[in-house]
């Protein structure tokens, strides 16, 4: 196998190639990251896997699993221009911007037929492939384990009909999501903890890493995914496996957002006023639709509530950036001026 070939089959594509400079051509050796840890990045490169220490201005949190990069020997020379990002607002307190994955060409939505399903969350996870430009894929989890399929099935395509919905024995999901895991096609797997995530990537990749149980009172499990890999699928794919994630806080992600709930949308551009709140108030084609009961008033409000954490985080998360541009301007003046004193 050549190195284009090994290169195309870790999901090389033209876009890359376009990025480099005949130099670097010559020079450089393209590597996909299969991990990032606190000090360096694993990798996979046409010769083997790496471990690569980035350079001075990028820190691993600037590094997703996914990303395609040059190095040179155990160098991480610069990352490429990306072709698709998943990111959330951190966890916690915080206003960092977390990586989730990038280079992803579908996203497995992994829900339990249980007490688990949440189609909020599902529209949730939704907006924040589409905001990506990612394919999402809803696959429904624990379907050997339920009494009625057919029911989670249709509550599922419910939450949005032009999205595939998949229902798997995560420990055997055999051809059923094939379409998605071809030779250099990338996967990435996100759900809530318990769901069968680690369960279905063991099955997809061939891997062994363990699983938790589930608790009966709530439906829910235990983190057994510490960390994001990029792994080999028997399919000949790549499959990016996340931790289960207790809070998406989404952030620019208004296109994915308006996408998830275009009907909305579509109606909104019908109200009589372009402000439209669509609180009940004169000429709004909205409200009209809930009284038609053509729209779930369940549905606006998770609309709203997507909408506003989604401008809030965003504009928190462009204040500080631009705090932080501020900060580094004024050092920057700073050493300027005392080094022309120190001239003088």
């Amino acid at each position: 196998m050549t190195d284009l070939d090994t290169l195309a089959a870790l999901g090389w594509a033209p876009d890359f190639l376009r990025q480099l400079t005949l130099e670097e051509l010559s020079v450089l050796t393209p590597c996909r990251v299969a991990a990032v840890h606190r000090d360096r990045v694993s990798a996979l490169c046409p010769g083997g896997p790496v471990s690569l220490h980035p350079p001075a201005d990028l820190t691993t949190g600037d590094i997703a699993v996914g990303d395609w990069a040059l190095c040179l020997g155990n160098q991480l020379v610069r990352l490429l221009t990306r072709r698709t990002l998943l990111a959330r607002r951190a966890a916690g307190t915080g206003v960092q911007r977390q990586l989730i994955a990038a280079n992803v060409d579908s996203l497995f939505i992994v829900s339990s037929c249980n007490a688990d399903f949440n189609p909020a969350r599902l529209e949730r996870y939704l907006a924040l492939a589409r905001a990506a430009n990612v394919a999402p894929v809803i696959v429904l989890s624990r379907a050997d384990l339920s009494a009625a399929p057919d029911h989670w099935q249709d509550r599922a395509a419910a939450v949005d009909r032009r999205v595939p919905v998949v229902m798997v024995d995560a420990r055997a999901p055999g051809t059923a999501l094939a379409d998605w895991c071809g030779r250099g096609q990338t996967v990435a797997l996100l759900g809530s903890s318990g769901v069968g995530k680690t369960t279905l990537a063991n099955a997809l990749t061939g891997g062994t890493a363990a699983t938790g149980e589930i608790r009966e009172d709530d439906a829910k499990g235990r983190h057994t995914t510490t960390e994001r890999q990029l792994r080999a699928m028997a399919a000949g794919g790549w499959l990016i496996d996340t931790p289960g994630m207790r809070a998406l806080r989404l952030s620019d992600a208004a296109e994915g957002i308006a996408t998830t709930f275009d009907e909305i949308e579509t109606l909104a551009q019908s109200c009589r006023f372009g402000d439209c709140s669509h609180d009940p108030e004169p000429g709004c084609a909205v409200q009209a639709a809930i009284a038609a009961g053509t729209l779930d008033p369940a549905r606006l409000e998770r609309w709203h509530k997507l909408q506003r954490e989604d401008r809030h985080n965003s504009e928190t998360l462009a204040e500080a950036h631009a705090r932080d541009r501020a900060f580094g301007k004024m050092v920057r003046t700073v050493m300027r001026d005392k080094t022309k004193r120190r001239g003088g």
